[in-house]
């Protein structure tokens, strides 16, 4: 039983009272292999006699029920004969590392040239690779962090935020006119004046237009 401890550590039982299944997972991947399913001779003649009982009724579905706790009584051994049997099957699909105790998988984490799990033996190429990738990724994300991508931003909101009284929408500093809807910003317009005559801006304090000339 020695030799089934050190295989079985990582599987799912399937099996049912019809017979016997398992699957058995690589320690590093978790892809599996699923052994052949092995009848249950018991649990064959327990369905048929319970088929038979279910026709017939009476002693023939109390046999059908004695033959359910037969299997269960025996089930451990031919339970047992069944899972060794599936191990002997499933260790042809898996390689043990000398250096980890671990079973994988051939084709996806053992090292051929080594002789051993990737785990204890990385692939030079792919671990090459791999620690390029995560260079790359520590570069991008420092570089990133030196650029500047608030230098247009207004922390102290000195120029005051304001939103368009219609849709919220967000104007900026001096904005006369929502660009979404196109309300005019009241804020803005009452601190600017224009000219009656040509429309030029002027400031609350000139008395006449710097462009025309025109009275304010």
């Amino acid at each position: 039983m020695s030799n089934l401890i050190q295989f079985v550590a990582n599987h799912d039982d399937l099996s049912t009272d019809k017979g016997f299944q398992f699957k058995f997972y690589c320690d590093k991947c978790r892809n599996g292999h699923m052994s052949r399913f092995q009848p249950n001779s018991i649990g064959i003649a327990g369905e048929l006699m319970r088929a038979a009982g279910s026709l017939f009724g009476g002693s023939f579905y109390d046999a059908g029920t004695a033959a359910y706790h037969v299997q269960r009584a025996i089930g451990g051994k031919a339970h047992d004969a069944a899972l060794e049997k599936a191990v002997q099957e499933g260790k042809t699909y898996f390689k043990q590392c000398t250096r980890c105790g671990n079973w994988v998988c051939p084709d996806v984490c053992w090292n051929h040239s080594a002789n051993l799990c990737e785990t204890c033996a990385p692939d030079e190429q792919e671990e090459l690779s791999a620690q390029q990738r995560q260079a790359a990724r520590e570069q991008i994300h420092t570089k990133t962090r030196e650029q500047d991508y608030t230098k247009g931003l207004d922390f102290l909101n000195t120029g005051g935020l304001v939103q368009c009284q219609n849709c919220q929408a967000k104007l900026a500093p001096g904005q006369k006119f929502c660009p979404t809807c196109g309300t005019p910003n009241t804020a803005a317009q009452a601190k600017d004046k224009f000219c009656g005559d040509c429309g030029a801006s002027v400031k609350p304090e000139q008395r006449f237009c710097a462009e025309c000339g025109g009275k304010q």
